[in-house]
């Protein structure tokens, strides 16, 4: 198997909102839009992050999706090439309806970084990373 992503999905309970959040409030432009079963985006070269319908998702990946409380252990992130970048991403998303969003902050690993939720509560960290991992992933 090669070391690569090709697909991140998540399963979201309101595709509508989704799109309203992720196509209307952030700008983003869908490579496939199914009404009622899926939305994807191309996010990077050969990557593509799918919100695929709850019940879509278990009908074919099984039954039942654990919903506890807290937040999902997992994290998407956006790297930017400055710590401004990071606010005017952070503002972005907080026009767009994101709740809950944590500003930018100074990190002990030596950058810079803040938080943001979309409608199903995925948490997506903005981030400047200073360091050669940081700069690689930047366009």
């Amino acid at each position: 198997m090669d070391q690569r992503i090709s697909f991140i999905t998540l399963a979201v309970r309101d595709l509508p909102a989704s799109r309203r959040f992720y196509v209307d409030g952030l700008g983003w432009e869908s490579a496939v839009d199914v009404p009622g079963e899926v939305l994807m985006f191309k996010v990077a070269d050969k990557v593509v992050l799918s919100l695929w319908d709850e019940t879509a998702f278990e009908a074919e990946v099984g039954q039942p999706i654990n919903r506890g409380g807290g937040v999902a252990p997992i994290t998407l992130s956006h790297n930017c090439a400055t710590t401004d970048g990071v606010d005017q991403v952070l503002e972005s998303a907080r026009e767009a309806g994101a709740d809950p969003v944590q500003t930018g902050a100074e990190r002990e690993w030596g950058g810079y970084s803040g938080y943001f939720a979309d409608p199903d509560g995925f948490r997506w960290e903005v981030a400047h990373n200073p360091g050669p991992i940081g700069q690689e992933v930047l366009p």
